[in-house]
C-alpha cells in the first residue's frame, strides 16, 4: 500500500461495465510528511474518501482482490482513510 492524498474527482459516462457505478478519485502519492511525490493517477474509491483526505491505496493485482473490484480492469484502489499517522514515535499527521 501507498500513502496518497485525494486531489480531485473524475466522472466518466462511458466506461467498462465492470467499473460502472464506481466512484473515481484523482490521487497523488505523498511521503510520510504529506509532501507530494510522483504524478496524479485515478483510483477506484472503496471507502467514500473525500477531496484533501490522506488515504491508503492498493495497486496492481492487489487492487483487483476486493469484493467490488474482483476481475475488474483497475490498477489502483483507495482502501482506507488515514486518521492518524505516526513515524518514529512522532505524530506527523492527525485528521482534524
Amino acid at each position: 500500500m501507498k500513502i496518497a492524498r485525494v486531489i480531485g474527482t473524475t466522472i466518466s459516462t462511458i466506461k467498462d461495465e465492470k467499473v460502472r457505478g464506481s466512484k473515481l478519485l484523482i490521487v497523488r502519492d505523498t511521503d510520510h510528511t504529506g509532501e507530494f511525490i510522483g504524478k496524479p493517477y485515478v483510483a477506484v474509491d472503496l471507502v467514500d474518501a473525500g477531496v484533501h483526505e490522506l488515504v491508503l491505496t492498493g495497486h496492481g493485482s492487489s487492487a483487483r482482490q476486493t469484493y467490488l473490484t474482483k476481475d475488474c480492469p483497475v490498477d489502483a484502489v483507495v482502501v482506507a482513510v488515514i486518521d492518524h499517522l505516526e513515524v518514529d514515535g512522532e505524530v506527523v499527521f492527525k485528521k482534524e
